[in-house]
């Protein structure tokens, strides 16, 4: 399970890292960590900005804002646009799996198209998906041991 190159990030490890979440702190820093120090690329998209920014922006919390922005900068994060390609394949999986929200198929569709080998959430039903392993925060004793 730990062999990854390419990994998506989806939105709730990014919050968990960014907010300091007890329950997770330690094992997601060592997750970062453990990418920067082997280069695995990080790669997440422009749906994880837009939902991570909803907070900041409508708190007036404008630090957030900008901790967001060197934290993709100092980890080199790849951001994924959603065109036409994204959208067709999360069509497809949405066909596949009838109970994807739209924004869930479009993330993993964005890490299908953009060539990851690891799909990183904390929704356990997107383990559904069987064409890209999936690990939600549970998962990660047994990745950055």
């Amino acid at each position: 399970m730990t062999e990854f190159k390419r990994v998506f990030v989806d939105t709730a490890p990014i919050i968990y890292y960014l907010e300091n979440s007890a329950l997770y702190m330690d094992l997601i820093k060592k997750f970062f960590t453990k990418c920067l120090e082997e280069n695995i690329q990080i790669v997440t998209s422009a749906i994880t900005i837009e939902e991570y920014l909803v907070l900041p922006y409508s708190t007036g919390q404008m630090e957030l804002v900008d901790n967001f922005k060197r934290f993709l900068e100092y980890t080199n994060i790849e951001v994924v646009d959603i065109d036409s390609t994204v959208a067709e394949q999360g069509a497809e999986i949405r066909g596949k799996y009838k109970n994807f929200k739209a924004m869930d198929a479009l993330q993993i569709a964005s890490a299908i198209v953009s060539g990851c080998d690891m799909f990183f959430t904390n929704d356990k039903q997107l383990r559904q998906e069987k064409e890209l392993p999936c690990i939600t925060m549970d998962d990660l004793i047994y990745v950055v041991v």
